[in-house]
C-alpha cells in the first residue's frame, strides 16, 4: 500500500522561491510507485493551496525562480485533532496524510514552527523536531551551543537591531576587534540572503541595515581569508551518519545567492580532496554538531579548513536545499545514496522517530 506523503513548500520567508526549486527536485525523484505525492504550497501570505500540478515548474534560463500564488490550487488546513493525520479543504474535503515532508526553507517553516504545529497534530515528519530546528535557525544561537560541545567556530558577535540603534559606535568597535574584511549576515536565514562581506568600517552600517532587512537579529563574523569552504551532510536519527565531504570553489568572492543559484560557476567537487585523516575528521565533526543540536532526521555541516589541522564549524542546517545542484544529495549520491534511495531514508526515518514518540505517556 502507497504512503501518502505531503510535501510543503514556499512559505513567508526570504527564501521562498528556493523552497519551491527544492520541492519541485524532490517530487521528481520520489518514487511514484511507493509514494502518493500531495504538494501543499504555502504562498507568501500564509496561506495553505493543494496544487495538483504539483510544485511550480522550473524557469528556463534568466526566468524567475517559482513561486506559489492563491490562483494555483484549491485552499487546505492541517487539522489540528490529534492523530487524524488530515488535510481539510475550504470545502470540507478530508485528505489522510501519513507523513510530511517540511521543505519551508527559513524562518515559520525551517525554525520550529511548522515542527511545532505537526508535533501538536500528531503527523509524522521528515527533519529535525522543535528544538532542534530552532537551534538550526538561530545561527548566533547555534554557535553557543557548539563552543559549548567543545567545537572550534568563527570569531562573531551576535548584535540586535535595538543595540545597534542605540549604540552604534560599541558594535563598531566590536567589529574591529574582529577585524577587517568579515561578514555580516541575518541571524535567523539561509541561501546566503542578506550577507554582505565588509572591507572597511565605512561599509559596516549598510551592511548591518541590509541584515537588518530579514532579521531583527545579526551576526558579525570574522572572515576565515585562505580557508576551503567544506561540506557534509549528515542523515540519521539517535545513531546517525555522515556523508563523504565535497567542496565548494565559489565563482565570485563568497558563496553569495548568486553564486548557489543563478551563474554556474562555481565549482562543487565531490568528493573533497582532503587527506584521508581530515575526512574522518570532518565526518566526526559533522556528527558531533548533529547530536550537539539535538538534529534528527537529516541536515549539511559546513566548515571551514585551513592548513595543515585549522577546522572551524561555520554553520548546520536542519533542511538544507535539495535542488538539482544542492550538496546535500549531492554528497549523498556520491556515498553510494541515490536521490529517490535518500528520499526513502528520510521518511523511514521520519515515521520511525514518530512512532518511539508516541509510546511515551504524556500524563503523569
Amino acid at each position: 500500500m502507497k504512503r501518502r506523503v505531503a510535501l510543503l513548500f514556499g512559505g513567508r520567508s526570504a527564501e521562498h522561491e528556493i523552497s519551491c526549486v527544492s520541492a519541485r527536485s524532490v517530487a521528481e525523484a520520489l518514487d511514484s510507485d511507493r509514494y502518493d505525492l500531495v504538494s501543499v504550497g504555502i504562498t507568501r501570505e500564509g496561506t495553505w493551496h493543494v496544487l495538483p500540478g504539483g510544485p511550480p515548474e522550473l524557469p528556463g534560463p534568466g526566468g524567475d525562480l517559482p513561486a506559489v500564488t492563491s490562483s494555483q490550487g484549491r485552499g487546505v488546513s492541517l487539522s489540528q485533532e490529534t492523530g487524524k493525520q488530515e488535510l481539510v479543504g475550504e470545502d470540507g474535503s478530508q485528505m489522510q496524510v501519513d507523513v510530511v515532508i517540511p521543505l519551508v526553507h527559513g524562518p515559520y517553516g525551517e525554525d520550529g514552527t511548522v515542527q511545532g504545529m505537526l508535533e501538536l497534530a500528531g503527523v509524522p515528519y521528515v527533519g529535525a523536531g522543535v528544538l532542534g530546528s530552532a537551534l538550526g535557525m538561530d545561527k548566533a544561537v547555534q554557535k553557543t551551543v557548539l563552543a559549548a560541545a567543545g567545537m572550534s567556530v568563527v570569531p562573531h558577535v551576535a548584535v540586535n537591531e535595538f543595540e545597534w540603534n542605540a549604540d552604534p559606535a560599541r558594535l563598531t568597535a566590536a567589529a574591529n576587534d574582529l577585524g577587517y574584511p568579515l561578514f555580516v549576515k541575518p541571524a535567523n536565514l539561509g541561501s546566503s540572503i542578506g550577507i554582505t562581506k565588509v572591507h572597511d568600517p565605512s561599509d559596516l552600517a549598510g551592511a548591518m541595515a541590509e541584515a537588518f532587512r530579514y532579521d531583527t537579529k545579526a551576526i558579525v563574523e570574522a572572515s576565515i581569508e585562505g580557508a576551503r569552504e567544506i561540506e557534509c551532510a549528515v542523515l540519521g536519527n539517535d545513531d546517525p551518519e555522515a556523508s563523504l565531504p565535497g567542496e565548494i570553489v565559489p565563482s565570485g568572492e563568497f558563496y553569495d545567492y548568486k553564486a548557489k543559484y543563478v551563474d554556474e560557476d562555481s565549482e562543487l567537487m565531490i568528493p573533497a580532496k582532503l587527506p584521508e585523516q581530515l575526512v574522518a575528521a570532518v565526518q566526526r565533526d559533522a556528527v558531533t554538531a548533529f547530536k550537539a543540536i539535538q538534529c534528527s532526521g537529516m541536515a549539511r555541516v559546513d566548515f571551514f579548513y585551513r592548513e595543515p589541522e585549522d577546522l572551524i564549524v561555520n554553520e548546520l542546517n536542519t533542511i538544507p536545499g535539495f535542488t538539482s545542484i544542492s550538496m546535500y544529495p549531492k554528497l549523498w549520491e556520491a556515498s553510494g545514496l541515490t536521490y529517490p534511495q535518500l528520499l526513502d531514508r528520510l521518511i523511514e526515518l521520519a515515521i520511525e522517530r514518530h512512532e518511539r514518540r508516541a509510546k511515551k505517556e504524556t500524563m503523569p
